[in-house]
């Protein structure tokens, strides 16, 4: 509601809620989201994954291997976590 002055004096008026262009692109990407199967969600969220490693190894110069890239991504997401020693095994 708001406030607007009218002949006569102050009247409240209803305020239509104005939606961004963000909330329209976020709700129509929730909605393609929602229309993939299981099966389409963990094969994009694999794909995904796997060109978030392709940035992140070209990002340093000269750029990472990949394996290298991944072994430094599982090392800075255990940063702070509680040590375990079969982590750190595997992940050096």
């Amino acid at each position: 509601m708001r406030v607007v002055r009218r002949r006569g004096g102050l009247v409240a008026e209803r305020v239509r809620a104005v939606r961004s262009v963000a909330d329209r692109l976020r709700a129509e990407e929730r909605a393609a989201l929602l229309a993939l199967t299981p099966a389409a969600r963990v094969a994009l969220a694999l794909e995904l994954g796997d060109r978030d490693l392709e940035i992140f190894r070209s990002a340093h110069h000269p750029p990472l291997t990949r394996e290298e890239a991944a072994r430094r991504l599982e090392r800075q997401r255990q940063a702070g976590r509680r040590p375990s020693r079969c982590l750190q095994e595997l992940i050096g």
